[in-house]
């Protein structure tokens, strides 16, 4: 697997096309940070770490709207590529959906969302935009 991340976000936009409660995931650490993120923000109704055999795997609960049965997650979109690093700085840090959306960095602090990223005067590496 030449995109681990893309994968991990492949795997969550199939199972919320197909109305999944839970995905599993092979783990990794920045999957296992980027999960904490979309738990923290409110993304995600909950996950566990099984690092019990071999090769770990990531469970994520998805969440749906209650009324309507539509993903919470809109968009999933991979910004850096292996062919195609994309870094910013905190002058010129992305918004995604004005503010609504997340983008989610890879620090020198680990894996933080944008909000945490421009509060520790850190940048980083985009990995990808979620709303």
């Amino acid at each position: 697997m030449t995109d681990p991340i893309a994968d991990f976000l492949t795997r969550i936009r199939n199972a919320q096309m197909a109305r999944s409660r839970v995905v599993e995931i092979p783990s990794s650490n920045i999957k296992k940070g980027i999960t904490k993120i979309l738990f923290e923000n409110g993304y995600i109704l909950n996950y566990k770490f099984d690092d019990e055999k071999d090769n770990g795997v990531i469970k994520i609960a998805l969440k749906y709207n209650l009324q309507t049965k539509e993903p919470v997650i809109k968009k999933l979109e991979r910004a850096s590529r292996p062919g195609l690093r994309k870094y910013t700085d905190v002058e010129n840090m992305p918004r995604v959906l004005n503010g609504l959306g997340i983008a989610i960095l890879s620090t020198s602090q680990g894996i933080l969302s944008d909000k945490e990223a421009k509060a520790k005067n850190v940048g980083g590496e985009v990995l990808c935009y979620i709303y």
